[in-house]
């Protein structure tokens, strides 16, 4: 092998090793995001919608919703913002039901704002932050599924606002350790890529 192709060869293991090492981190930092609890005090609870079957909610959203009701009981925010849009074929947004859901379960309905427009997370977390206005760096407590909780951090940093993560600890992604390792493995993708790019 002449010297130039040997030093390509160098240069290309680096670089795999490099990369490697990188992911590995990320998994590592989705995993620890995962694990945190923070139940506030926080200036609005951000519930980030799933999936609803004709107005019901799908039980990992379902789950959200139990835990951000928690929250709201032991007065960790005044207010509480639900997201998420309405899919192909839906009749309703996520959005939507969650509300209905909340104010079924113990939170006044003027208190919920519901971002029906949001289709992806980082919409979601856009007009999330447009429900706060100009509130410099409020505080946001965010309830989702652990494997989505360091995406979500960073996108709330790149909006302004200061997260705090409590996720949820009943949905089936979280008992179901192969459908959460594939959701892991997504996310550490998703979550650099919010990185750099930030919320659009």
């Amino acid at each position: 092998m002449s010297a130039v192709g040997s030093l390509s060869a160098r240069f290309f293991s680096t670089l795999v090793v490099s990369v490697l090492i990188v992911w590995a981190s990320f998994v590592a930092a989705i995993i620890d995001a995962g694990n945190q609890n923070d139940t506030g005090p926080a200036d609005a609870i951000i519930v980030l919608g799933a999936a609803q079957y004709e107005g019901r909610p799908s039980p990992v959203l379902r789950a959200r919703l139990d835990h951000a009701a928690e929250l709201w009981a032991r007065g960790s925010a005044p207010r509480m913002i639900v997201t998420g849009g309405r899919g192909v074929g839906d009749t309703t947004s996520e959005a939507a039901v969650s509300r209905r859901y909340l104010s079924q379960h113990g939170v006044p309905e003027g208190k919920i704002l519901a971002d029906t427009a949001g289709l992806t997370t980082s919409q979601s977390m856009v007009n999330a932050r447009h429900f706060l206005g100009a509130e410099p760096r409020p505080t946001v407590l965010i309830v989702s599924d652990p494997f989505h909780m360091l995406r979500l951090a960073i996108l709330a940093r790149r909006l302004q606002m200061i997260p705090r993560l409590s996720p949820t600890r009943t949905s089936p992604i979280s008992s179901r350790r192969g459908q959460r390792a594939r959701y892991v493995l997504a996310e550490s993708i998703k979550a650099p890529y919010a990185l750099i790019v930030g919320a659009h």
